[in-house]
């Protein structure tokens, strides 16, 4: 099942179930109003989705009463405000080469313990929104992950429990401004300032929309990106995960209970091998300084765009794409 947010109603929009091939849409208000609200009562609310959702994908025109074509641009977040977001960073090849591009070790930790941070999640940016900024001279990075959402997950769930909780997969551009990042680091507090809104994909999908490319709680699927419209990268998101998603769910809930809605983010997917291209730009720039001495690819300017996509093996788009500009506070 795919689910998405319209623009309209209240700040937290309207839900609509989406087509698998994310042709035509539909709204479900004499079902719930949210996503949020479906979320908080997922066991009695998702068959009855499922059911629309299965005559969608018939013949919506005719089976469905009020079906119409998916604009995304009428769309907002899937989440347009969230109760909760964590990331991990549970790709650990970025973070090796970007320690080591700056002269830095991993801490053995790091490959048994979780790396995440608290994310923001009062707003986020839906899929076609532009990314405003007051200076671009921030260091403003795309960080393309995978998301899972979650139902309530009860405190101290493990991770052979944490996988029964994941309810939606979508992706994420976790923006990042990273000439601002090293200043809050050095706090030992957290992200404030270097951490924006980020944008999520235009859709959200059950794992089973993925078939055999959702095993071990990952996505076996190559993340691509492009910036400018030139090919930045198609990592396989399956490949050199340290920690899965029912692994990274059980860190956050070891010590609280997680409400359903929490979004609990991958990290940037990356690879050991480089060839596959980078999903940010911080991790170009650490191969072209561990490669040639310093980096060359720039960090992301005004007029700039970005552009987020993950396909099923069938090369469908399974999410829509998350597109966008870079615009300066003023315009």
């Amino acid at each position: 099942m795919k689910l998405a947010t319209l623009r309209e109603g209240s700040r937290d929009g309207t839900l609509i179930v989406v087509s698998r091939d994310l042709v035509h849409g539909v709204r479900v208000r004499g079902i719930v109003p949210t996503l949020q609200c479906a979320l908080d009562d997922w066991a009695q609310v998702a068959p009855r989705l499922e059911s629309v959702y299965a005559a969608l994908n018939q013949h919506p025109t005719h089976t469905v009463q009020g079906a119409f074509a998916l604009d995304v641009q009428a769309l907002a977040a899937p989440f347009p405000r969230a109760y909760e977001f964590l990331d991990g960073s549970s790709y650990l090849a970025h973070v090796e080469r970007v320690r080591q591009a700056r002269g830095a070790t991993v801490p053995e930790t790091f490959y048994t313990d979780p790396l995440m941070y608290q994310a923001t999640c009062g707003g986020f940016l839906a899929a076609r929104d532009p990314i405003v900024i007051p200076d671009d001279r921030f260091g403003l990075d795309l960080e393309a992950e995978v998301i899972v959402v979650t139902d309530d997950v009860p405190m101290a769930t493990d991770a052979a429990q944490a996988s029964s909780h994941i309810r939606l997969l979508g992706l994420v551009n976790d923006v990042s401004l990273r000439n601002l990042i090293p200043v809050e680091i050095a706090k030992s507090l957290g992200f404030v300032q270097s951490k924006p809104r980020s944008a999520l994909s235009p859709v959200l999908a059950t794992p089973d929309e993925l078939g055999t490319a959702w095993a071990g709680d990952k996505v076996h699927l190559p993340m691509r990106t492009w910036i400018n419209g030139k090919w930045f990268g198609a990592a396989e998101a399956g490949e050199d995960m340290q920690f899965n998603f029912a692994q990274l769910i059980a860190h956050a809930a070891r010590t609280r209970p997680l409400v359903a809605g929490t979004l609990i983010g991958s990290g940037t997917v990356a690879n050991h091998d480089t060839a596959k291209g980078n999903s940010c730009i911080a991790g170009r720039r650490s191969v072209e300084t561990l490669h040639g001495g310093a980096p060359v690819t720039p960090f992301l300017r005004y007029g700039d765009t970005v552009k987020i996509d993950m396909l099923d093996r069938d090369g469908r788009s399974i999410f829509g794409a998350i597109d966008q500009c870079i615009r300066p506070l003023a315009e």
